[in-house]
């Protein structure tokens, strides 16, 4: 069921409610009309008369209904709508967009032009696949996440709306008056919370659709990861993060029973919460939905065993887009083991030595840092570190965005030195284009081709039926070259 507001089956949302069934969980909210309350579908209240319910694809649209969220089963804790929701290509983007903040400082009309359309056609596009507007969208993110932070932790309420966007905490308490009907503090007495009980840092649950294969996403970091910048156990991944000039270090576990990632950040400011939740989210593709991926590859011979292998395997984004793009250059031609070695020394000899924690040491240079940087001292050729050069200036610049899939591509290919394979990379993980297929690939082609590579065109060809979820196919067929890509 795909989140567009023309599209929900009521049919199908009413087998889901009675029955509670969690692969729906975020996929729709149940609007009970007598009670003004939206629920997630695994909400324990007692199931109400069909008559009252009305079904909503996002919380923003029953936000917009005048409904205010359920305290039992807080749908702010739902797993989130995936970001490719809805068929409009500039609703995804102005999502993401939104999700980052876009709306925190600015206005629907600078969000709107940023896209490259008008206000009142953005609104209607809104209407069409989200069922709220853009104002709406932000407000119930802002409220959801500063709900979640007053339930799981112990920061004070400026910090809380700080964090979550608000801009003041008069806003914040007459955002929660409004929507909850009590005020913030009284909402936190009310409310089962569990503090922290660790010495330091705040603590995180984020919730994914199950399953999700954390063994083959925890080995494709930890075959890359940079020593310095970058920490892997048995069961976590910890790394060095930098949010407006503000250093700290962040933590990921896998909590299997709960269908969770908890995430532990330490030395960073209240106010970078949000960003660092959303880049925790989008790198560990916490917002996918496995089955409408199944749905689309199943059909295809060479992929099926491969998704009966491993149902839950996830694209891996990344922390930093520019870093992706700087290590997919240091990457093109060579191993992952050689690629892995050039970024340790481009960190090792440019980057920022901070020391955080035992392992965690360096911050990956900065696009000021490498903009002219003479790199040929870490190995590269006078080329590579040339597009290097190119690549921190334009992201120094602001000429290089990476909030739209298509624009990076065409910028990123008018950098000499940059091919389309490349390209193809940074869009998938840097960007999170689910539908990124970097078909020069080699290890495609040969897996494509049952050893006896495809042609470049022949394997985009081969992969059309893939689409939307071409980076998935990606993931499942280098997991299933392990050899082939070490």
């Amino acid at each position: 069921m795909e989140a567009t507001f023309q599209q929900l089956d009521p049919a199908v949302c009413d087998r889901a409610r009675l029955a509670r069934d969690p692969r729906f969980d975020g996929r729709f909210f149940i609007g009970v009309l007598t009670t003004g309350i939206y629920c997630r579908p695994i909400c324990p209240a007692p199931s109400p008369k069909k008559a009252n319910i009305r079904y909503f694809p996002t919380a923003a649209a029953a936000a917009e209904a005048g409904l205010r969220p359920c305290l039992r089963c807080r749908p702010e804790a739902a797993p989130g709508t995936p970001a490719w929701a809805g068929t409009s290509a500039t609703v995804r983007r102005a999502l993401r967009l939104i999700q980052e903040g876009a709306l925190d400082t600015g206005s629907v009309e600078q969000l709107a032009t940023r896209l490259g359309v008008g206000a009142r056609h953005l609104h209607r596009l809104f209407a069409q696949h989200v069922g709220a507007s853009p104002i709406v969208v932000a407000q119930t993110r802002r409220l959801h996440f500063a709900k979640r932070l007053l339930d799981e932790t112990d920061l004070p309420m400026t910090s809380i709306a700080l964090a979550s966007g608000f801009g003041s905490l008069r806003r914040f308490n007459a955002a929660f008056q409004t929507t909850y009907r009590r005020a913030p503090r009284e909402l936190r007495r009310e409310t089962r919370h569990v503090p922290n009980t660790r010495d330091s840092g705040l603590h995180m649950r984020l919730a994914y659709r199950p399953p999700y294969d954390w063994k083959s996403l925890h080995a494709f970091l930890a075959a890359r990861a940079m020593p310095g910048v970058e920490r892997l156990t048995n069961d976590s991944y910890a790394r060095t993060v930098c949010i407006n000039g503000d250093v700290g270090w962040i933590e990921v576990r896998h909590l299997k029973s709960d269908a969770a990632l908890t995430l532990n950040v330490h030395g960073l400011e209240s106010s970078a919460l949000f960003t660092v939740v959303s880049r925790v989210r989008q790198m560990f593709d916490l917002s996918a939905d496995p089955a409408e991926v199944r749905v689309v590859m199943s059909g295809d011979p060479l992929l099926r065993p491969l998704l009966r292998a491993r149902p839950g395997l996830r694209l891996c984004g990344a922390w930093d887009p520019f870093e992706i793009a700087v290590r997919a250059v240091l990457g093109q031609q060579v191993s992952v083991a050689a690629a892995r070695t050039f970024a340790t020394r481009l960190v090792s000899t440019f980057g920022t030595h901070v020391a955080v924690a035992d392992g965690l040491a360096y911050l990956f240079p900065a696009p000021a840092q490498l903009a002219n940087a003479d790199l040929t001292c870490i190995g590269l050729t006078r080329s590579r570190a040339a597009t290097i050069n190119v690549l921190a200036k334009a992201t120094r610049d602001g000429e290089l965005r990476f909030d739209n899939g298509d624009e990076l591509r065409k910028a990123l290919l008018d950098i000499r030195g940059i091919g389309a394979w490349t390209a193809e990379y940074v869009a998938m993980r840097g960007a999170g284009d689910p539908d990124a297929f970097p078909a020069e690939d080699l290890i495609l082609r040969r897996m494509a081709g049952n050893g006896s590579a495809l042609t470049a065109a022949a394997m985009r060809k081969r992969a059309d039926d893939w689409r939307p979820w071409r980076a998935y196919a990606v993931m499942h067929l280098w997991r299933a070259a392990p050899a082939a890509r070490k």
